[in-house]
């Protein structure tokens, strides 16, 4: 199967959107946490600043709406190439990440030739049933 959209994620939840953040703010929060050599936060911020120069800011991100960010498949073979670093970061220090593959990210509210933006849709709880038997 050939997936539309992917996202590099953490397990924390963003306090904004209640989804989980993308590798950039995992990242620029372990900065804010000292957490990194200072050559690695050197090679994360010379990575962060050529994907500002590239990638356009999505202003439904600049307002901080509840939005969460994917790139494309079809065009994100460059970013890949240059995000593969930051991957590489977390895993050097030990900070569990996922990379989720999806057609269906939710209501675009924002596009470009590399990225989507979607609404953050609530999120649905359901109960935990008694049994998982279907006899039951």
């Amino acid at each position: 199967m050939k997936f539309k959209y992917v996202r590099i994620q953490g397990r924390e939840l963003s306090e904004n959107t209640m989804y989980a953040k993308g590798i950039f703010s995992v990242c620029v929060q372990m900065l804010r946490n000292n957490v990194m050599e200072e050559e690695d936060a050197e090679l994360f911020k010379e990575i962060d600043a050529w994907f500002a120069e590239e990638l356009p800011w999505p202003e439904p991100c600049k307002r901080q709406e509840k939005v969460v960010c994917f790139f494309k498949t079809e065009n994100s073979e460059e970013m890949m190439k240059m995000i593969n670093p930051v991957m590489w970061l977390l895993e050097r220090y030990n900070h569990p990440y996922y990379v989720v593959y999806t057609n269906f990210p939710g209501e675009i509210v924002y596009e470009d030739k590399y990225q989507v933006c979607c609404k953050v849709e609530d999120m649905i709880i359901e109960p935990i049933p008694e049994s998982w038997s279907p006899e039951d």
